[in-house]
């Protein structure tokens, strides 16, 4: 059975910072391209950051330099740290693998 639980969401404010995390189980994690994802109330869910099986990173353009996405194919976990966070990074966060999706994490920045 295949489980992508992400953590690390919560409260905080403009300019501050948080660390997303996503422990996949049940699927060969070293192999697959990795994602974070973002839905905010109102909006569809949008592409935040992946990264593929050997590295290689994107970024939505809203979140070029302040976003880091990274992996630990030791863990089985994909990592999204989040600074000079804005209010308009408020959204659920969802990791993503293969076809399979997270439950999400909510991030809430206060101006």
């Amino acid at each position: 059975q295949v489980q992508l639980v992400e953590s690390g969401g919560g409260l905080v404010q403009a300019g501050g910072s948080l660390r997303l995390s996503c422990a996949a189980s049940g699927i060969i994690f070293r192999i697959n391209t990795m994602g974070w994802y973002r839905q905010a109330p109102g909006k569809q869910r949008e592409l935040v950051a992946i990264i593929t099986s050997i590295g290689t990173t994107n970024y939505a353009d809203s979140v070029k330099g302040r976003f880091t996405i990274s992996r630990d194919n030791a863990k089985n976990t994909v990592y999204l740290q989040m600074n000079s966070l804005k209010p308009e990074d408020t959204a659920v966060y969802y990791c993503s693998g293969g076809i399979y999706w997270g439950q999400g994490t909510q991030v809430t920045v206060s101006s």
